[in-house]
This record gives C-alpha cells, sequence and structure tokens, in this order.
C-alpha cells in the first residue's frame, strides 16, 4: 500500500449526491447504467456510467444518495460522458455494492 499525504487526501473531492434518474447503457462494453446525480446547488447536476447492474435495479437506485469523486476531469466512456467517478467496492464476483452514506445527507456534503 502506497501512503499519501494528507494534502493529496484532500484533493479528492469525495461528495454526497442523490441519484435523480436512471437508464439503461446499452452501449457500454459490460453492462452498465447511466447515472444522473443531484450534487446541491454548489455542484450541481453531474452524469455518471456505474456498472452496478448487478446488485441494484433502476427502480432500487432512484433517490438514493451515493458517495463520487467529483473533481476528476470528464470521461468519455462510447457515446456518453461521464462527469464524475459514483464509489463502490467490490464483491467476491467482483460486482460493485455502491458506497452510500447510512443515513440520509445534505447533497454536496463532502467526504472527510
Amino acid at each position: 500500500m502506497k501512503e499519501i499525504s494528507w494534502n493529496d487526501f484532500e484533493k479528492v473531492e469525495l461528495r454526497v449526491g442523490t441519484i435523480i434518474e436512471v437508464n439503461d447503457f446499452p452501449e457500454a462494453r459490460k453492462s452498465a447504467y447511466k447515472l444522473v446525480v443531484d450534487f446541491g446547488d454548489d455542484i450541481g447536476i453531474r452524469k455518471s456510467s456505474a456498472q452496478i447492474t448487478a446488485h441494484y435495479t433502476k427502480d432500487e437506485l432512484l433517490n438514493t444518495q451515493v458517495i463520487a469523486v467529483v473533481n476528476f476531469p470528464p470521461k468519455q466512456i462510447g457515446p456518453f460522458m461521464s462527469e464524475c467517478l459514483v464509489t463502490g467496492f467490490a464483491d467476491d464476483n467482483g460486482d460493485v455494492i455502491l458506497t452510500r452514506p447510512d443515513k440520509q445527507v445534505p447533497n454536496g456534503s463532502k467526504l472527510f
């Protein structure tokens, strides 16, 4: 494991947002959804592609809060431009389990 400084950690903007829209992403190489996430007034609405179809339906994801990195540059994923990275952990099969707060917090709140 490589150590980083506190200053390095502070550069990563891990923020909470609420998923307000979920769509299929049939053009993705691996099964994925297109997410629209509301990070509050300061950050706004961001889009993300997420390979989370193994554990979540579109209905389950709607209005769910997630933790995402919001200060990466946009990334082209096929025909879709991803504007944030929704975080998670791989299960034993390599399928993603989302990182989420266990209680509701204001959109845009920073992880520290």
